[in-house]
């Protein structure tokens, strides 16, 4: 038996701001909880299988690097996307990259880094 990625959880404290940020980035639909959270749904045009988001509303703010965080790739230009998710609030992210990876790392509006790949995954 084997696992697959079902659903990626963040934990937020501006769930307005990254509910915005998230699906906007994904091109995800919003439903909002009212317990105060939000699940981000990949639209019919995604591929099979695309995960969900879960924001999960949270009093503390993020501490140091994620242990874990997200690689995207592009359906088309990655630096296009890169640019565009600059434009969204996501901002470039130094973890010490030396520049040649095939990859840029970058933040959401709340300093959670992911990275947007130049292809698929090796």
């Amino acid at each position: 038996m084997a696992l697959h990625v079902a659903q990626y959880t963040l934990d937020v404290t501006d769930l307005d701001l990254m509910a915005g940020f998230w699906s906007a980035a994904l091109g995800y639909r919003v439903e909002r909880g009212d317990d105060g959270n939000a699940k981000l749904y990949p639209t019919p045009d995604r591929p099979a299988g695309a995960p969900t988001v879960w924001l999960q509303a949270s009093g503390t703010p993020k501490r140091g690097k994620n242990r874990l965080h997200l690689d995207l790739v592009a359906d088309a230009d990655p630096g296009a996307e890169v640019r565009r998710l600059l434009t969204l609030g996501a901002r470039r992210a130094d973890v010490g990259q030396s520049g040649d990876e095939g990859f840029v790392v970058l933040a959401d509006p709340e300093g959670n880094e992911f990275c947007v790949l130049d292809g698929p995954p090796r």
